[in-house]
């Protein structure tokens, strides 16, 4: 695949993802911080698995608003390394872009960490918030969380893969992203976390020292991202993906390797 990165606005868009996972784990952290943390919300909220509810349900409503907010509909909305990645697998993200576009993520990942701690103080770093950062549920090792992870995120992948080609389906494309992350967390908060993010993962755990699997949920994202694809081609048999804007747009139906792409 030809692959001009002159066409594609590499650093505009990287600053615009920066800023869109800046906003996503500063909202992860206060969430956190209100519903797992000290507060009137926690104290009427009996039980984890309703408060995994609650922050699942607030933080998938945060990542559609982020993929449909201007930023996300330039950038594409990805706000996760394996998304970027998965977008390049599909030919329709320059190859160019994908490192700037992790670096931006995961520097943002970081900043919005530190934002939350500046805004709510030691709390947001204290147990039980912890700056949201992730571990799994005791008895997990490393290779069977890494295979969790790889497979929740295939299965990410995959779907946006099946929706994005369809004009019907993309305008949903938004609105099931926030559903699945939210169902990883209602599903597996208690046991591997539900990262499907590098970014969602590596600013809290830098800010709460926790280097205990952080190369697992760096890396397995990432695999799946990879394998998805694979597996849409051999399903579909159908290698085209109009854009790899989450939000979908007809305007983007030029690949990135047609000199006339966005």
């Amino acid at each position: 695949m030809n692959d001009p990165a002159a066409p594609f606005p590499a650093f505009q868009r990287s600053a615009q993802e920066l800023l869109l996972t800046f906003v996503l784990l500063f909202g992860v952290v206060s969430i956190v911080r209100w519903v797992m943390g000290p507060s009137a919300v926690s104290d009427a909220l009996p039980g984890i698995h309703l408060k995994l509810l609650v922050v699942g349900a607030a933080v998938g409503l945060l990542v559609t608003g982020l993929i449909l907010s201007p930023p996300g509909k330039q950038s594409g909305g990805h706000m996760n390394p394996a998304i970027s990645l998965a977008m390049w697998r599909f030919g329709v993200f320059p190859s160019a872009a994908v490192a700037p576009y992790i670096a931006a993520q995961l520097a943002g990942s970081l900043l919005g960490v530190l934002a939350a701690r500046g805004v709510w103080g030691s709390v947001a770093g204290a147990p039980p918030v912890a700056y949201a950062a992730m571990q799994p549920a005791p008895g997990w090792s490393a290779t069977g969380l890494f295979l969790a992870e790889t497979a929740s995120m295939g299965v990410l992948v995959l779907i946006v893969g099946l929706f994005l080609p369809d004009h019907r389906l993309t305008r949903f494309i938004p609105h099931l992203v926030g559903l699945l992350v939210g169902l990883s967390i209602v599903l597996l908060g208690t046991s591997t976390g539900g990262s499907l993010n590098p970014a969602r993962q590596f600013g809290p755990a830098l800010a709460a020292g926790q280097s205990r699997f952080l190369w697992v949920y760096l890396l397995a994202p990432m695999l799946g991202a990879l394998l998805a694809p694979v597996v849409r081609d051999l399903l579909t048999g159908d290698r085209r993906v109009p854009t790899h804007r989450l939000r979908g747009a007809h305007a983007d139906r030029p690949r990135v390797d047609d000199p006339a792409a966005p």
